[in-house]
């Protein structure tokens, strides 16, 4: 907890001349006292690209600090025009006014300034070399950026901590919602499993793969048989009850011994045998019907 807490500051005269004092007046309350006083400083920042061009307009020390609720104006001079660049004096620039304990800074207020020339001919149309005295500023006191810092103060105990304060029993504790917690877990027991295994545990899963894969050649070995059979018995099945129509047993058991008899012969030959022994067969009937 901070033992000087800035209350308010107050832009006095706003607008103003780009050449009259800047006043303001500050408000702070203190909670214990202090033995030194505070420094207040005024800063004017004179480019928006280096800082080689920001001035210290004043500084105020101010003490002895009583317990409770102060106020008091602080007045500062204008910036050196010489030390900024003319394409930097007119437009948006910024004041810093910060306070600082045994030079330890912990509070800052920014504003922004806007200069600007009195009339609007010499906005529209501004000479090359800028005329000073016209020129008029207006700090925007309405939106003011306060940075405040824990710093010590009289005592150690009002000194803040310079790192975090170490917690061991949460390094122990692995975070439940942790991003890919499972899979790291479950890649560790794999890499734990073949780190352990020997050579008789390689060897033995080599057997086992191998095994595995033999079973299934062999399954798929029968699946192509059992497909192929499947096939043959239907075209045997469809091809005999076409066949076996009109045919008498016996014909049908000479047809059998004569085709494992003529096994390996081509296709062709057979249906010409079939043919000549139907031929044969039709004209002996015929010839016992003439007979008759």
């Amino acid at each position: 907890m901070s033992v000087v807490s800035l209350l308010g500051v107050n832009v006095m005269n706003n607008p103003a001349k780009f050449t009259d004092k800047y006043e303001f007046e500050i408000t702070f309350e203190c909670l214990e006292p202090l033995q030194k006083d505070l420094e207040w400083k005024l800063t004017y920042v004179g480019s928006a690209t280096s800082d080689q061009y920001d001035q210290e307009l004043d500084s105020l020390l101010v003490g002895p600090i009583p317990v409770g609720v102060n106020k008091f104006v602080f007045e500062a001079d204008p910036p050196d025009t010489k030390r900024i660049p003319d394409a930097e004096i007119l437009g948006v620039t910024v004041i810093l006014l910060t306070c600082a304990y045994d030079g330890r800074e912990f509070v800052r207020v920014g504003y922004y300034v806007n200069n600007e020339y009195e009339t609007e001919e010499l906005n529209a149309d501004p000479p090359a070399k800028p005329v000073i005295e016209k020129i008029r500023r207006n700090v925007l006191d309405a939106k003011p950026r306060v940075t405040r810092f824990a710093i010590k103060w009289d005592s150690e105990a009002s000194a803040p901590a310079e790192y975090p304060p170490e917690q061991p029993e949460a390094d122990l504790v692995a975070d439940g919602d942790e991003y890919g917690a499972e899979e790291l877990a479950e890649e560790e027991e794999e890499e734990e499993v073949v780190e352990g295994a020997g050579p008789s545990d390689t060897n033995g899963a080599a057997e086992a793969a191998t095994k595995e894969d033999a079973a299934m050649e062999g399954v798929e070995a029968e699946a192509e048989a059992e497909g192929e059979n499947g096939v043959e018995e239907d075209e045997m099945s469809e091809d005999g009850s076409v066949d076996i129509e009109g045919e008498s047993e016996d014909e049908l058991v000479e047809e059998e011994e004569e085709g494992e008899g003529e096994a390996g012969e081509g296709g062709d030959e057979m249906e010409v045998d079939t043919e000549a022994k139907l031929a044969d067969a039709n004209g002996a009937k015929q010839a016992e019907v003439m007979a008759h």
